[in-house]
């Protein structure tokens, strides 16, 4: 006969205890882009198949500038948690700890990528 209780039972097993935050941050910046994405989605169409000077003229006010970046950082932030909670999920041990730092850096350097050619792109 076993004498373990349920809690014992279900130690590391569990809530990580940032259920709710992640949840949360995921709706709110779900919601964020769904406002985003399609003003984004007009501004790039219309300095889409201009030539050079026409794009640089169209990023260079600001705000397709601001939302191009807002765009960038909140959609690669949404892709770090997104990926984050499904490894979290799906992976154990040292291969998940690998895969949510790979996940997290990937996020990080296409943002820091993007965020640098838009600003270039924008003082031209």
């Amino acid at each position: 006969m076993r004498y373990i209780t349920d809690r014992k039972r279900a130690t590391g097993k569990g809530s990580a205890h940032t259920g709710t935050e992640h949840h949360w941050f995921m709706q709110v910046s779900a919601v964020g882009l769904a406002f985003l994405v399609p003003t984004f989605i007009y501004i790039f169409g219309s300095a889409l198949g201009g030539s050079y000077e026409e794009v640089v003229a169209t990023f260079s006010h600001p705000f397709p500038a601001i939302l191009t970046g807002l765009v960038i950082f909140v959609g690669m932030r949404h892709f770090a948690k997104g990926a984050q909670m499904m490894i979290e999920d799906y992976a154990k041990g040292t291969t998940r700890k690998v895969l949510v730092i790979g996940a997290t850096s990937i996020s990080y350097a296409v943002t820091a990528t993007a965020l640098f050619a838009l600003v270039k792109l924008a003082l031209h």
